[in-house]
């Protein structure tokens, strides 16, 4: 009988995986990932959960009910330019435009180094050449009427010298085909007709919206990583499906939920960073369970922090993503990430005598200095070794042995160079790295119009409880919460587990005030057509399908649009001014009161559905009583750490997470140790223990 709900998430350096029964239990393991063969890592983390559980590998997957899994094949393939071999077929006379690109070349304020130095900056390696850039006679207008019909011959010519290049993958987007595909459909079906196991990406099918180097970009790199991951999820479901697991595979995606696995191989391109993603869709559910519906998330791991912004319940999104210098149109939840890890690396400038910590980072292998394993630049890690944050006898419980004279003798030669002590170079790699978390959650706060004050921080990862406690209190968010104990650095493999099914469609049509009900209301019947026809693929009944609709809003003359949520079903002229109070509302929220000028004509530019179908929900236990008395066995041995507050070490209590209670408190300083993770505290700060088993850090007297 099935009754696990299963997560997986795959990493750079190990795979998650969450397992919750029907008693709402929860088992995390993790297995080191395979980075040759990701499917044999994910099969391996199943292996290790149904070895913790007792169970055969096929017992265990015969008795689950939903497995969701994020994976970062695709991403790898991009960055590592692992890809296909791509060609494109675009409208003759615009062969050119993914090579243009935007006149920033692909740098953006996110990389400030290149912004300064532009000049020095310099285009990345055509995921295309130009030799596979093939233009046909045909051409749509603005407004979705056939100027040039499509010449077949000439296309059938173009299709047959990319197949005789060696094109494993071809890519079609022409001119305002987001206006009428038809032209673009043809020549999918033509290619199948030539080549049918050529991958074939379209881009009105990926990304339906005008602008013509962002939607070629999104078409052109769906198709580049189309045949890696079609191989990998094909894999991946027939051993499962040797193994005992009948069930749909579900796969998670950016837009913050999962779609199927035929889904998944068809846009590709939809699980980029749906890692970190499935992160904030876990933290979306236990913040509608715990009553907090602003939060802020973090997830700190060995490479990167990354952050997301929970408002209201709903995560923000963004609408234009950039990966490997490209940009490209995709509705995702917005993730910023910045080379703050617990692997990044500190540096002393030999000329100013200033240290800076990252972006550079060690990695997994040689990896911190305290591995063991040849590294020679002290990293994040080795300054919370050498603190006393962490007990090098106990890292990820005793699994891994590190060495803190090595991690010692590296920060010496640091604090020499600067004419500082050890303890306080330890203590300034550790500031920084979190006064640099602080300014990316603060950035990605105050510039989308939020005031941090007004959030709870949740702190998951490898490495983010340990160094919360800091930039929470730095932006001055109401709390920090470590989700769910050890769970906390498995926490996007929980996410996937309690991710529903999403799928986003968008349409532009670009409309100036007063708008046409009728034609809003077509293009709104048309997307819900689509969605329809996706969930009956997937096997969906109609009692569990939920649709909600946003529209972008722009003043005329302004290119940025805003996004306004439109709970109505569909549009009528009555229900104009509440739209445009709405939109007033979050434009000045996001640019200010009074920035929004009421006297000019709005323009509604896209029209978006998000259909969603509830999965079986994670059941959290709640603790029915609440304990003030730390039992004993969560004691033990306390150790000298060094609080740069104090500027001293001082004997520092420290309290095996296992055994606290719900109820439990514990005043700083002190350091709370998991078998995956590490909670340090502060002084003036408290660590409680709630209902479901978060520790929660407070500020003050609280």
């Amino acid at each position: 009988m099935s009754r696990y709900l299963v997560g997986v998430d795959i990493g750079g350096t190990f795979t998650d995986c969450v397992v919750l029964d029907e008693r709402g239990q929860i088992t995390a393991t993790k297995s080191p990932s395979t980075p040759g063969n990701f499917a044999q890592g994910m099969i391996n983390a199943l292996g290790v959960a149904a070895d913790t559980l007792k169970l055969s590998f096929e017992d265990f997957c015969e008795q689950i009910k939903v497995l969701t899994h994020g994976t970062t094949v695709g991403t790898n393939a991009l960055i590592q330019r692992k890809g296909a071999k791509v060609g494109l077929i675009t409208t003759k006379g615009h062969e050119d435009a993914i090579h243009i690109m935007r006149g920033s070349r692909g740098v953006n304020s996110h990389d400030l180094n290149k912004v300064v130095h532009f000049p020095e900056s310099q285009k990345p390696n055509p995921i295309v050449p130009k030799r596979l850039v093939e233009g046909v006679s045909e051409r749509m207008d603005c407004f979705g009427e056939v100027v040039v019909p499509l010449n077949e011959k000439e296309t059938r010519q173009a299709i047959q010298r990319l197949l005789d290049a060696g094109c494993e993958a071809i890519a079609v987007c022409f001119l305002w085909s987001f206006k009428d595909g038809k032209h673009e459909r043809r020549v999918r079906k033509m290619i199948e007709e030539m080549a049918p196991n050529v991958f074939v990406s379209c881009s009105v099918d990926i990304a339906p919206k005008w602008g013509e180097y962002e939607r070629t970009t999104a078409t052109v790199l769906n198709a580049y990583i189309g045949p890696v991951m079609a191989r990998y999820l094909s894999n991946l479901d027939k051993q499962l499906k040797a193994s005992g697991y009948h069930q749909p595979l579900q796969i998670t995606q950016c837009g913050g939920g999962s779609i199927s696995i035929d889904k998944a191989m068809e846009s590709p391109l939809l699980t980029l960073d749906s890692g970190p993603v499935s992160g904030v869709t876990g933290s979306v559910y236990l913040g509608k369970l715990m009553g907090t519906p602003n939060v802020i998330t973090t997830d700190m791991g060995g490479t990167s922090f990354d952050v997301g912004i929970i408002y209201d319940t709903r995560p923000a999104y963004s609408f234009i993503s950039e990966v490997a210098q490209y940009e490209y149109f995709l509705p995702k939840v917005d993730i910023q990430a910045i080379g703050a890890g617990g692997g990044s690396m500190a540096v002393v400038d030999a000329m100013t005598k200033t240290m800076r910590v990252g972006p550079e980072s060690a990695g997994a292998d040689p990896g911190p200095v305290c591995y063991g394993k040849g590294g020679i630049n002290p990293v994040v890690t080795d300054a919370d070794v050498v603190l006393g944050y962490i007990n090098p006898d106990n890292f990820l419980g005793g699994r891994i042995k590190l060495d803190k004279e090595k991690a010692t003798e590296a920060i010496g030669k640091i604090a020499k160079t600067l004419g500082i002590t050890l303890m306080e170079a330890a203590a300034g790699i550790a500031k920084i790295a979190e006064f640099k978390m602080a300014d990316i959650i603060r950035k990605m706060t105050v510039q989308k119009g939020f005031d941090p004050r007004d959030f709870v921080l949740y702190a998951f990862g490898g490495a983010g409880p340990m160094h919360a406690s800091v930039f929470g209190a730095e932006l001055g968010v109401q709390k920090v919460v470590i989700p769910l104990k050890q769970i906390a650095s498995t926490w996007c493999a929980f996410g996937a587990a309690s991710a529903d099914i999403l799928h986003v469609y968008e349409q532009v049509d670009i409309q100036v005030t007063p708008l046409d009900p009728k034609r809003v209301n077509d293009v709104l019947d048309a997307l819900e057509a689509k969605a329809h026809a996706q969930m009956d693929k997937d096997g969906i009944p109609k009692a569990r399908r939920q649709f909600s609709y946003s529209l972008d809003l722009r003043h005329k003359g302004q290119i940025n649009e805003v996004e306004v949520v439109f709970p109505e079903k569909r549009f009528k002229a009555a229900a104009w001014e509440k739209l445009r109070a709405r939109f007033y509302e979050r434009y000045e929220q996001l640019y200010g009161a009074g920035s929004s000028y009421h006297n000019a004509r709005i323009e509604l530019v896209t029209m978006r559905l998000r259909a969603t179908a509830t999965t079986p929900r994670p059941k959290l236990s709640k603790a029915k009583t609440m304990s003030g008395v730390i039992p004993k066995q969560a004691k033990v041995a306390p150790r000298a750490i060094y609080w740069s507050d104090l500027k001293k070490s001082v004997k520092t209590p420290i309290y095996d997470g296992a055994f606290l209670k719900p109820g439990n408190k514990v005043k700083g300083p002190a350091v709370v140790e998991t078998t995956q993770t590490t909670v340090v505290i502060h002084p003036g700060r408290t660590l409680r223990v709630d209902a479901f088993g978060n520790f929660e850090i407070l500020f003050g007297t609280k």
